[in-house]
């Protein structure tokens, strides 16, 4: 059987680019064997660059596209985060597995609405996805 393919999603603008990388590596070490993971920060381009931005969208997009699951890192609002959230959700009818410090109540009402299950930390979400979506 192939894998499911799992879309990471996140900040990145506006984050601390270590920590950006750091749960994504943290997702693969919990998902990296029964999943392929689609990770954005595997490219290299800068945020901010106007000759990128068209680009950064577009293959964030495509990645949605090709997943079967969205993992979603909401740590902080996210412009990006949302759009690829509501996008995936709304015109995909993708399922998006979310993590979240917040309390459910502390939720944009759009996180909440459009994420089809919300757990409290990335552990969680990886062992919630491993047991629902995980082929053994």
């Amino acid at each position: 059987m192939t894998k499911k393919v799992i879309y990471l999603s996140g900040p990145i603008m506006d984050e601390h680019a270590g920590y950006a990388r750091e749960w994504r590596e943290a997702a693969k070490v919990l998902l990296d064997d029964k999943f392929r993971l689609l990770d954005p920060m595997r490219r290299k381009f800068i945020d901010r660059q106007v000759d990128s931005a068209n680009e950064i969208v577009e293959f964030d997009l495509q990645d949605v596209r090709d997943a079967d699951i969205i993992l979603v890192n909401y740590n902080k609002p996210s412009i990006g985060t949302s759009m690829e959230v509501f996008y995936a959700s709304h015109n995909l009818g993708k399922f998006i597995v979310t993590f979240s410090p917040f309390e459910y109540k502390d939720c944009s009402p759009w996180m909440a609405r459009f994420s089809t299950k919300i757990l409290k930390d990335l552990e969680g979400a990886a062992q919630y996805i491993n047991t629902h979506f995980g082929c053994d």
